[in-house]
């Protein structure tokens, strides 16, 4: 008998006008002759923690442990349009001001899912919305991220993490929410 495997993450959901703000900036990425695939608006979401290919038959431990993460909800702001490394960009994405707060949250995560034997993140936690990857990049899309400099990038109240499934497809990947959890 096979085992059902789920590719599931923790995140953070961002409202649906902070999401239409984060698509205008596409609308600006989307002039760079840079290849780039880009993430559709309506699944921007911040990663707390990736947990890859997770047995089916785990989901219920996971979630009484995501349970035990307590936080109030807190405030994040889109604060620039950017590239994960300006040398060798891989993502554009929106960097977010939490005044530290995603940290905290993504500690009492990392604390909560060890002992299910998820190891820890070995990079820290920089929360951010990932717009686009970039598959080829060119001089165009710095000068589109010049172009978003200054310009408003939403904000929203965090209040909770979702976990999510997440099933890989030729037109992208599409997430079903498994669980959630409010503060």
């Amino acid at each position: 008998m096979s085992t059902l495997m789920v590719r599931a993450f923790v995140a953070f959901e961002l409202s649906p006008e902070m999401r239409q703000d984060l698509a205008a900036a596409q609308g600006v990425l989307r002039k760079s002759t840079a290849r780039l695939t880009f993430v559709d608006p309506a699944i921007i979401h911040v990663t707390v923690k990736f947990l890859g290919e997770v047995d089916e038959k785990k989901v219920p431990q996971l979630v009484a442990a995501l349970k035990t993460v307590k936080a109030a909800p807190f405030p994040v702001t889109g604060n620039r349009i950017t590239v994960n490394n300006p040398r060798s960009p891989h993502t554009v994405w929106c960097a977010l001001d939490d005044a530290g707060k995603g940290r905290e949250v993504f500690a009492a995560v990392e604390a909560a899912l060890v002992p299910l034997g998820f190891p820890r993140e070995t990079r820290g936690f920089t929360p951010h919305a990932t717009l686009a990857r970039v598959k080829e990049a060119d001089p165009s899309l710095f000068r589109c991220l010049e172009e978003l400099k200054g310009v408003p990038c939403g904000g929203c109240t965090i209040a909770g993490l979702k976990l999510k499934k997440s099933t890989l497809t030729p037109r992208g990947p599409v997430y079903e929410d498994i669980a959630e959890v409010t503060w």
